[in-house]
């Protein structure tokens, strides 16, 4: 049965943030409210926690799961990154996007994309997905919140509890979140590609912003 905090969206009670790290630290897959959806997530190193993460979202290993990150300096460690990427990224982050990136020896192969050998990453600005990072010292896995055979993301906590309690270990409870999902812009090409429009405006890469994206 999965444990149920609610955390002050704006100030997160450390001793909840330390609890919740600890079920990370210890195989939990938990529900992590972020500045577009919630969000599913695990420890990046725990095999297990990984292989329940894909099953409860029904995905295989060529969907791109993503690399929550404290800043810009942990995205370098875990993608290659040129000087056109970078200032990219530091104009964009934390922010709601998702980057597709090459990634790097530091990210497990079982990870990353297994062709492509890409790796998605983000650095959020929920400040509750901010202090488990910070408590963590190191990315979380984590992939948007969106259950099989549905196209909109799970956005409360009470309503993720009443779906996923038996397979879940935590689910925070951080307020509503939305329904837009990160927009995702593959970096590795010459140019930024869009994978998905979402939440994040497309100006900074060039492209016309659309409105509302897609939130599958």
């Amino acid at each position: 049965m999965a444990q149920y905090f609610v955390i002050h969206p704006d100030n997160p009670q450390p001793r909840l943030v330390r609890q919740a790290v600890d079920i990370v630290q210890q195989g939990g897959v938990i529900a992590v409210p972020t500045d577009s959806c919630y969000a599913l997530c695990c420890h990046l190193d725990d095999r297990e926690a990984v292989t329940r993460l894909r099953r409860i979202r029904a995905v295989d290993e060529n969907h791109h799961l993503t690399l929550l990150c404290r800043d810009l300096s942990e995205i370098a460690q875990y993608a290659q990154i040129d000087n056109t990427q970078y200032r990219l990224l530091k104009a964009t982050t934390p922010g709601p996007y998702t980057f597709i990136l090459e990634a790097t020896r530091e990210v497990p192969k079982r990870l990353s994309h297994p062709s492509r050998k890409t790796i998605g990453l983000r650095v959020p600005e929920n400040p509750i997905a901010r202090a488990l990072l910070e408590e963590l010292g190191q990315p979380l896995l984590g992939t948007t919140l969106i259950l099989p055979g549905q196209s909109e993301p799970l956005t409360s906590g009470w309503e993720i509890r009443e779906e996923l309690e038996p397979v879940i270990d935590l689910v925070i409870d951080g307020g509503a979140c939305g329904l837009e999902p990160t927009t995702v812009v593959d970096l590795t090409g010459a140019a930024p590609a869009l994978i998905r429009a979402g939440r994040g405006s497309l100006k900074p890469f060039g492209f016309a912003d659309t409105g509302n994206g897609p939130s599958g």
